[in-house]
């Protein structure tokens, strides 16, 4: 997927995820997230089908979500840019012919619908991003290399992180690097199943940065997953928009 850009202003907006129980600050729509994927048809040796991930990024100002590929009238339309400024993409899950179904960054989590590929730019990679709660692990892979292996912080008991498969919808970057997020969150599709709202946010489930090294490897957040600033900017300088995210038990 090539750079986004957010021009003029950038958009700021609250990071409305299910977190920390810091206030949320201010953050950026961060204007280069995606910068290592292969546009559409690729014609040189590529991984394996089964380890590519097609994702469709918005190409006008909003996309129709439609039932089913012979549905006439779409149930809902998205608006492109996101409010964080991040271009709209979603996680293609399968093709017939002029349509696509994907995975939708709304509730409930696993939601999907159709999309005309004609509204639609496609690309792949081959970037997955596996969360293992119960050992407080993020395993982040490019094809089969490892990336980037580290202990995490999860979601407690009462506000846990919710299992299901997910896909990287936004990278944000607060103002304050130090702060309670560190230096990059990413925003997921998936929302807390026990927090319809989070400090007028909707519960959006992030992977994110931390001040607080000695929270790692423990269930500590409202259901966002926080990792190291040095593993978080990493991501954050190598991964796309529209990784799969798989969250385990």
């Amino acid at each position: 997927m090539p750079r986004f850009t957010v021009l003029a202003a950038w958009a700021l907006v609250v990071l409305a995820t299910a977190c920390g129980s810091s206030p949320r600050p201010t953050l950026t729509a961060h204007p280069h997230a995606a910068s290592t994927t292969t546009a559409l048809p690729t014609t040189t040796t590529a991984p394996s089908r089964a380890q590519l991930s097609t994702v469709a990024q918005a190409a006008g100002p909003r996309v129709g979500v439609y039932d089913s590929p012979t549905a006439t009238t779409p149930t809902r339309t998205l608006a492109n840019p996101q409010p964080s400024g991040a271009p709209l993409v979603f996680l293609v899950r399968e093709t017939h012919g002029d349509w696509l179904q994907v995975l939708l960054p709304v509730r409930p989590n696993g939601s999907s619908g159709w999309v005309k590929a004609a509204e639609v730019r496609l690309t792949q990679h081959d970037y997955r991003i596996l969360i293992e709660l119960g050992a407080h692990r993020i395993t982040v892979s490019e094809g089969a290399t490892v990336i980037d292996q580290e202990p995490i912080g999860v979601g407690t008991r009462d506000t846990p992180t919710p299992g299901g498969l997910y896909y990287t919808k936004e990278l944000l970057q607060p103002p304050d690097p130090s702060g309670p997020y560190g230096p990059y969150a990413y925003g997921l599709s998936g929302f807390s199943d026990v927090l319809p709202n989070f400090a007028g946010g909707e519960g959006v489930i992030g992977i994110h940065g931390t001040n607080d090294p000695s929270a790692l490897g423990h269930d500590v957040s409202h259901g966002c997953i926080r990792m190291s600033n040095a593993g978080i900017t990493k991501l954050a300088h190598v991964l796309p928009l529209g990784v799969p995210v798989e969250i385990r038990a």
